[in-house]
C-alpha cells in the first residue's frame, strides 16, 4: 500500500483561500458574538484548519455600537489597564468604554480570545469593526455570515 496518501495535508500560507465576512452585532451578546468571531478569525470552521497557519476569514463587524450586556455588567464590568508608570493602573465601565469609543469592546473581547503570540496578533490585523453600518470595504464583495447562535432570536 501507498504510505504517502496516509500522510496529512496541512494548510500552507500560499493555499490559503481567505473570505470577507460581515457580522451584524446589532442585539448580539458581547462574549457570545466575540467567540464566534474568534472561532472564524483562526479558521477553525474550514476543513483545512491548521494550527500553525493564519487559515482564517477577514471579519468585518457592523452595528457594534448596538451590542448587548447581560446583567448588571454595564456598570459593574471594568476595562483595566496598567500605564507602565508607578500608581498607573487605570479602569473604566463599559458604558464609559462604550461612549469613548463604541468599537473598543468587542475589539478587546476578540484580541483576547485569540491566540497571544505573533500568529494571533497576524490573525487580528483580520479584523474590522464598525460602530455603524457604513463600511469601506464594498470592493472586496464580502459576504453576509449567519452566526450560529443569534441572541436576537
Amino acid at each position: 500500500m501507498d504510505t504517502l496518501s496516509y500522510k496529512t495535508q496541512y494548510a500552507k500560507p500560499q493555499t490559503v483561500e481567505k473570505q470577507w465576512l460581515i457580522i451584524d452585532a446589532e442585539g448580539q451578546v458581547l462574549g457570545r458574538l466575540c467567540s464566534q468571531i474568534a472561532y472564524i478569525l483562526r479558521g477553525k470552521h474550514k476543513p483545512s484548519y491548521s494550527p500553525h497557519v493564519d487559515c482564517g476569514d477577514n471579519v468585518i463587524v457592523i452595528n457594534a455600537e448596538k451590542i448587548r450586556l447581560t446583567g448588571k455588567k454595564w456598570t459593574e464590568k471594568e476595562h483595566v489597564w496598567y500605564t507602565g508608570h508607578p500608581g498607573g493602573q487605570r479602569a473604566l465601565s463599559m458604558t464609559e468604554l462604550m461612549n469613548r469609543d463604541p468599537r473598543r469592546p468587542v475589539e478587546l473581547a476578540v484580541k483576547r480570545m485569540l491566540p497571544k503570540n505573533k500568529l494571533g496578533n497576524e490573525m487580528y490585523r483580520n479584523l474590522r469593526v464598525y460602530a455603524g453600518t457604513e463600511h469601506g470595504h464594498e470592493a472586496q464583495s464580502p459576504v453576509v455570515y449567519q452566526l450560529k447562535y443569534d441572541s436576537k432570536a
